[in-house]
């Protein structure tokens, strides 16, 4: 009898029926959080060409691949090459970041509003960890979701990205900690092996 292990249409499965209860984010990201841990603890759960950055693009060190695309669930690999970094943002959605390969630090963040200024405000650390891998770092929308990553690795890092909605179709924010300065922003949905 052949052994098998979970995979990325296992987990996507998973989750779809997950989804399919109706539940809310919280048992969403609870019961999912499990499913992903599964899923990273794979350590062939995705080709090995999406373990390396592309090397093309405006950003040749970082990579980003396409696993699957619903209007309702997005997985991603995301490879972190060494160096990377990603300023402050946010989702406006539930999210999960499993760390497949090597280490990468997480800064979170709390947003404090300037009353006096809109768009304007303050950022505030709430914590700062270094995910190693097997862990899973969930993002809560308007409540734990604002982030920065780094990769201060000389090497890269892979990580598995799961959303509640596909992030091309959702208007986001980035935080500029020095200007204090919040910028609406949408991503193009552009992935290195689409």
């Amino acid at each position: 009898m052949a052994i098998t292990t979970y995979d990325i249409d296992q987990f996507v499965h998973d989750m779809k029926e997950l989804q399919a209860k109706g539940l809310d984010d919280a048992k969403i990201l609870d019961r999912g959080s499990s499913y992903l841990e599964k899923l990273i603890s794979n350590p062939d759960c995705i080709p090995t060409e999406y373990r390396i950055p592309s090397l093309k693009g405006n950003s040749r060190i970082h990579g980003s691949y396409l696993l699957h695309r619903s209007d309702d669930l997005l997985v991603s690999a995301e490879v972190w090459g060494p160096g990377d970094h990603v300023d402050p943002h946010d989702h406006h959605v539930w999210g999960m970041i499993g760390v497949l390969d090597n280490t990468l630090n997480e800064i979170r963040f709390q947003w404090h509003e300037d009353d006096n200024r809109p768009g304007f405000g303050r950022l505030e650390k709430s914590r700062d960890a270094l995910s190693k891998p097997g862990e899973v770092s969930l993002l809560v929308p308007g409540i734990d979701e604002i982030h920065q990553i780094d990769n201060p690795d000389s090497r890269p890092t892979v990580e598995i990205h799961v959303y509640g909605l596909d992030l091309g179709t959702i208007q986001r924010c980035r935080y500029d900690a020095a200007t204090g300065a919040k910028v609406d922003f949408r991503i193009k949905s552009k992935y290195d092996n689409e």
